[in-house]
């Protein structure tokens, strides 16, 4: 019984972290979009403060990723190297998507393997 609670709230981990890379995966090539308008462009001024609010909304969802990283990574007890590049997946534009499939993978294996 107390593995599948451990099963069930490592699922739920990976789904919370599953949502949060693609979502902070998404937001990062929006800053991207945001930094090239902004310094390569050099966009107006007007169109600058409809934009103004990406660098802000990306930080804030990058530490709602860490969290979820966080979690993910003790529960599935991996190394501090995984937690390393995990935490870097969140800042290198597309790694966030490459990196969340193949841990959704692995995880959702090893999840199949102790249900099983």
């Amino acid at each position: 019984m107390a593995q599948q609670a451990t099963i069930e709230k490592t699922a739920a981990s990976l789904r919370r972290y599953s949502v949060m890379a693609k979502v902070t995966g998404v937001f990062l090539l929006v800053l991207v979009v945001e930094m090239l308008l902004k310094y390569v462009l050099r966009a107006p001024d007007g169109v600058m403060r409809w934009v103004s609010w990406i660098p802000y909304a990306h930080g804030w969802i990058y530490v709602v990723y860490l969290v979820t990283v966080v979690d993910l990574w003790g529960k599935v007890r991996w190394g501090f190297g995984r937690l390393v590049s995990l935490v870097l997946a969140g800042v290198v534009p597309v790694l966030s998507f490459v990196v969340e499939a193949r841990v959704r993978r692995e995880v959702e294996g090893r999840l199949a393997a102790a249900s099983a």
